[in-house]
Protein backbone atom coordinates (compact mmCIF):
# COMPACT_ATOMS: atom_id res chain seq x y z
CA UNK A 1 0.00 0.00 0.00
CA UNK A 2 1.09 3.44 -0.92
CA UNK A 3 2.24 5.45 2.27
CA UNK A 4 2.10 9.22 2.17
CA UNK A 5 5.45 11.04 3.27
CA UNK A 6 4.55 12.05 6.78
CA UNK A 7 5.48 15.96 7.33
CA UNK A 8 6.11 18.24 10.01
CA UNK A 9 2.11 19.19 10.21
CA UNK A 10 0.84 15.69 9.80
CA UNK A 11 3.45 13.71 12.09
CA UNK A 12 0.75 12.09 14.70
CA UNK A 13 2.85 12.90 18.09
CA UNK A 14 0.37 12.32 20.54
CA UNK A 15 -0.33 8.46 20.92
CA UNK A 16 2.02 7.85 17.15
CA UNK A 17 0.71 4.10 17.47
CA UNK A 18 -2.89 5.07 16.34
CA UNK A 19 -1.59 6.94 13.21
CA UNK A 20 -1.51 5.86 9.56
CA UNK A 21 -0.11 7.22 6.83
CA UNK A 22 -1.51 4.71 4.47
CA UNK A 23 -3.33 6.21 1.28
CA UNK A 24 -6.06 3.52 1.29
CA UNK A 25 -6.54 3.83 5.09
CA UNK A 26 -7.09 7.80 4.38
CA UNK A 27 -9.60 6.85 1.76
CA UNK A 28 -11.46 4.64 3.27
CA UNK A 29 -12.26 7.17 6.21
CA UNK A 30 -13.11 10.35 3.06
CA UNK A 31 -15.31 7.49 1.82
CA UNK A 32 -17.27 6.40 5.32
CA UNK A 33 -18.42 10.30 5.68
CA UNK A 34 -19.27 13.39 3.51
CA UNK A 35 -18.61 15.97 5.75
CA UNK A 36 -15.77 17.97 6.70
CA UNK A 37 -14.54 20.92 8.66
CA UNK A 38 -12.24 23.40 7.00
CA UNK A 39 -9.81 25.89 8.86
CA UNK A 40 -9.07 29.11 7.26
CA UNK A 41 -8.13 32.14 7.96
CA UNK A 42 -9.64 35.79 6.63
CA UNK A 43 -7.93 39.07 7.62
CA UNK A 44 -6.02 37.03 9.95
CA UNK A 45 -9.18 35.71 11.47
CA UNK A 46 -8.83 31.55 11.99
CA UNK A 47 -12.31 29.86 11.00
CA UNK A 48 -13.61 26.78 10.92
CA UNK A 49 -16.69 25.96 8.70
CA UNK A 50 -18.49 22.36 8.11
CA UNK A 51 -19.06 21.70 4.80
CA UNK A 52 -19.71 18.80 1.94
CA UNK A 53 -17.19 17.69 0.40
CA UNK A 54 -16.57 14.44 -2.13
CA UNK A 55 -13.28 12.38 -2.82
CA UNK A 56 -12.63 11.41 -6.66
CA UNK A 57 -9.58 9.47 -6.32
CA UNK A 58 -6.58 11.45 -5.09
CA UNK A 59 -8.66 14.99 -4.68
CA UNK A 60 -10.98 16.08 -2.07
CA UNK A 61 -13.49 18.43 -3.85
CA UNK A 62 -16.20 21.56 -2.00
CA UNK A 63 -18.26 23.96 -3.59
CA UNK A 64 -20.86 26.33 -2.79
CA UNK A 65 -22.19 30.02 -3.59
CA UNK A 66 -19.63 32.24 -5.53
CA UNK A 67 -20.29 34.78 -2.77
CA UNK A 68 -19.29 32.71 0.03
CA UNK A 69 -16.33 33.98 2.00
CA UNK A 70 -14.63 30.79 2.47
CA UNK A 71 -14.55 30.02 -0.97
CA UNK A 72 -13.79 33.48 -1.90
CA UNK A 73 -10.59 33.87 0.57
CA UNK A 74 -9.47 30.23 -0.73
CA UNK A 75 -8.44 32.69 -3.58
CA UNK A 76 -5.65 34.26 -1.61
CA UNK A 77 -5.28 31.36 0.53
CA UNK A 78 -1.31 29.51 1.23
CA UNK A 79 -3.14 26.73 2.56
CA UNK A 80 -6.12 25.28 4.57
CA UNK A 81 -7.08 22.87 6.81
CA UNK A 82 -9.65 20.16 6.27
CA UNK A 83 -10.37 17.28 9.37
CA UNK A 84 -12.77 14.50 9.02
CA UNK A 85 -14.29 12.66 12.36
CA UNK A 86 -16.41 9.17 12.65
CA UNK A 87 -17.07 8.93 15.96
CA UNK A 88 -17.53 4.84 16.48
CA UNK A 89 -18.43 4.71 20.60
CA UNK A 90 -17.87 6.43 24.34
CA UNK A 91 -15.33 4.55 25.91
CA UNK A 92 -16.46 4.39 30.49
CA UNK A 93 -13.57 3.80 32.25
CA UNK A 94 -13.70 3.39 35.79
CA UNK A 95 -11.80 6.68 36.22
CA UNK A 96 -13.20 10.10 35.06
CA UNK A 97 -9.75 10.59 33.42
CA UNK A 98 -9.50 7.21 31.43
CA UNK A 99 -12.82 8.29 29.55
CA UNK A 100 -12.00 8.44 25.63
CA UNK A 101 -14.07 7.69 22.65
CA UNK A 102 -13.30 5.19 20.02
CA UNK A 103 -13.18 7.22 16.45
CA UNK A 104 -11.28 7.40 12.57
CA UNK A 105 -10.19 10.52 11.54
CA UNK A 106 -8.28 12.07 9.02
CA UNK A 107 -6.17 15.59 9.42
CA UNK A 108 -5.49 16.88 5.57
CA UNK A 109 -3.34 20.33 4.58
CA UNK A 110 -2.74 21.91 1.38
CA UNK A 111 -4.03 24.51 -1.18
CA UNK A 112 -6.97 24.41 -2.72
CA UNK A 113 -6.90 25.30 -6.50
CA UNK A 114 -10.12 26.56 -8.41
CA UNK A 115 -11.72 24.44 -11.01
CA UNK A 116 -12.58 26.55 -13.92
CA UNK A 117 -14.69 26.01 -16.48
CA UNK A 118 -18.47 25.46 -16.37
CA UNK A 119 -17.78 21.37 -17.64
CA UNK A 120 -15.58 20.98 -14.96
CA UNK A 121 -17.86 22.39 -12.51
CA UNK A 122 -20.03 20.03 -13.66
CA UNK A 123 -18.08 17.03 -13.61
CA UNK A 124 -16.76 18.09 -9.72
CA UNK A 125 -20.37 18.36 -8.82
CA UNK A 126 -21.41 14.89 -10.01
CA UNK A 127 -17.80 13.84 -8.21
CA UNK A 128 -19.52 15.31 -4.82
CA UNK A 129 -23.13 14.04 -5.82
CA UNK A 130 -21.82 10.53 -6.53
CA UNK A 131 -20.15 10.38 -3.16
CA UNK A 132 -22.94 11.66 -1.01
CA UNK A 133 -25.77 9.20 -2.69
CA UNK A 134 -24.10 6.88 -6.16
CA UNK A 135 -26.45 7.12 -8.66
CA UNK A 136 -28.59 10.18 -8.51
CA UNK A 137 -26.72 12.12 -10.66
CA UNK A 138 -28.18 10.48 -13.42
CA UNK A 139 -31.11 10.87 -12.47
CA UNK A 140 -31.09 15.20 -11.22
CA UNK A 141 -31.81 17.29 -13.86
CA UNK A 142 -28.07 18.82 -15.11
CA UNK A 143 -27.19 22.20 -13.47
CA UNK A 144 -27.99 24.90 -16.29
CA UNK A 145 -25.21 27.57 -16.89
CA UNK A 146 -26.68 29.77 -14.85
CA UNK A 147 -26.33 28.15 -11.70
CA UNK A 148 -23.06 26.75 -12.88
CA UNK A 149 -22.33 29.94 -13.08
CA UNK A 150 -23.08 31.79 -9.48
CA UNK A 151 -21.40 28.02 -7.74
CA UNK A 152 -17.72 28.02 -7.00
CA UNK A 153 -15.73 24.98 -7.05
CA UNK A 154 -12.48 24.47 -5.50
CA UNK A 155 -10.16 20.80 -5.71
CA UNK A 156 -7.63 19.33 -2.63
CA UNK A 157 -5.00 17.18 -3.74
CA UNK A 158 -4.61 14.35 -1.29
CA UNK A 159 -1.27 14.79 -0.89
CA UNK A 160 -0.29 15.58 2.60
CA UNK A 161 -2.34 13.93 5.01
CA UNK A 162 -2.83 11.74 8.25
CA UNK A 163 -5.42 9.25 9.61
CA UNK A 164 -5.55 8.54 13.67
CA UNK A 165 -7.63 5.71 15.07
CA UNK A 166 -9.12 4.01 18.49
CA UNK A 167 -10.56 1.41 18.99
CA UNK A 168 -11.19 -1.11 21.72
CA UNK A 169 -12.19 -0.63 25.43
CA UNK A 170 -10.87 1.17 28.45
CA UNK A 171 -7.39 1.15 29.90
CA UNK A 172 -7.51 1.58 33.35
CA UNK A 173 -4.71 1.74 36.24
CA UNK A 174 -4.11 -1.78 37.41
CA UNK A 175 -5.14 -0.51 41.16
CA UNK A 176 -8.56 0.57 39.51
CA UNK A 177 -9.57 -2.88 38.44
CA UNK A 178 -10.92 -4.30 41.32
CA UNK A 179 -13.59 -1.12 41.92
CA UNK A 180 -17.55 -2.13 41.44
CA UNK A 181 -17.90 0.38 38.82
CA UNK A 182 -19.19 -0.46 35.09
CA UNK A 183 -16.78 -0.19 32.72
CA UNK A 184 -17.20 -0.59 28.69
CA UNK A 185 -18.39 0.74 25.11
CA UNK A 186 -21.46 2.22 24.66
CA UNK A 187 -21.28 2.24 19.92
CA UNK A 188 -22.29 4.62 17.93
CA UNK A 189 -23.96 3.57 14.52
CA UNK A 190 -25.30 6.17 12.30
CA UNK A 191 -28.34 4.44 10.55
CA UNK A 192 -30.31 5.25 7.32
CA UNK A 193 -34.15 5.61 8.16
CA UNK A 194 -36.87 4.75 5.20
CA UNK A 195 -36.96 7.47 2.70
CA UNK A 196 -39.24 10.32 3.56
CA UNK A 197 -41.50 11.48 0.08
CA UNK A 198 -41.84 15.19 -0.94
CA UNK A 199 -45.30 16.01 0.45
CA UNK A 200 -45.75 17.16 -3.35
CA UNK A 201 -44.22 14.36 -5.13
CA UNK A 202 -46.18 12.62 -7.48
CA UNK A 203 -48.00 9.38 -7.00
CA UNK A 204 -46.67 6.98 -9.86
CA UNK A 205 -43.00 8.22 -8.99
CA UNK A 206 -41.30 5.17 -6.74
CA UNK A 207 -38.33 5.13 -4.67
CA UNK A 208 -35.49 4.83 -6.81
CA UNK A 209 -33.40 1.16 -6.99
CA UNK A 210 -29.89 3.04 -6.11
CA UNK A 211 -31.52 4.55 -3.22
CA UNK A 212 -32.43 1.16 -1.96
CA UNK A 213 -29.01 -0.42 -2.65
CA UNK A 214 -27.35 2.46 -0.93
CA UNK A 215 -29.70 2.19 2.31
CA UNK A 216 -28.85 -1.63 2.56
CA UNK A 217 -24.85 -0.73 1.96
CA UNK A 218 -24.68 1.48 4.51
CA UNK A 219 -26.92 0.20 6.75
CA UNK A 220 -25.07 -3.16 6.43
CA UNK A 221 -21.71 -1.79 6.63
CA UNK A 222 -22.97 0.62 9.97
Amino acid sequence: MEKLNITKRTKVKRLPKRASYERNEIYKILDDSFICHIGFKIDGQVNVIPTLYGRKDDMILIHGSNKSRMLKSFASSEDICISVTIIDGIVLARSAFHHSVNYRSVVLFGKPIEVLGNDEKAKSLEAIMEHIIPGRWNEARKPYEKELSITSVFSFKINEASAKFREGGPVDEKEDLELDIWAGILPIKSAFKEPLKDIILKKSINIPGYIGNYLDRKNKNN
